[in-house]
């Protein structure tokens, strides 16, 4: 098993892409390129809705076991709902608004899970090692 685990502070997008690269490293010998590549579109998602809506922060941890990758990114914010689901089609000229609607997409599986701080975004993806 190998895994990946970064903290990236309050609306630091900047993060974004450090994170990103990480987990491209982390899956180099993933023989599923096609799903490397959604697994870091996915994960880039995840963690700037974490940054733009908490401003606290977020943990982002991945790991790669038994041909499957999950990717998790957890915030701090006491009493933070779960992201709503998307009520309307987002328009084609929209700059937020399809974060979720990817990951139910092209995810394996994927939820959201509370916690007593904050809560949990995650989503698994099926492939095999080289």
């Amino acid at each position: 098993m190998s895994g990946l685990r970064r903290r990236v502070g309050g609306a630091d997008l900047a993060a974004v892409p450090e994170v990103r690269h990480a987990l491209r490293e982390m899956l180099v010998h993933w023989r599923e390129r096609d799903s490397a590549a959604v697994a870091e579109l996915l994960m880039s998602e995840l963690v700037t809705n974490a940054l733009v809506h908490t401003e606290k922060g977020a943990v982002v941890t991945a790991t790669f076991a038994d041909s499957r990758l999950r990717v998790e990114v957890r915030d701090f914010v006491a009493g933070l709902a779960a992201p709503p689901e998307p009520a309307r089609p987002v328009p084609d000229d929209a700059t937020n608004g399809r974060g979720l609607a990817l990951v139910r997409s092209l995810a394996d599986d994927w939820g959201i899970r509370t916690r007593p701080l904050g809560k949990v975004v995650w989503f698994e993806l099926n492939g095999e090692a080289a």
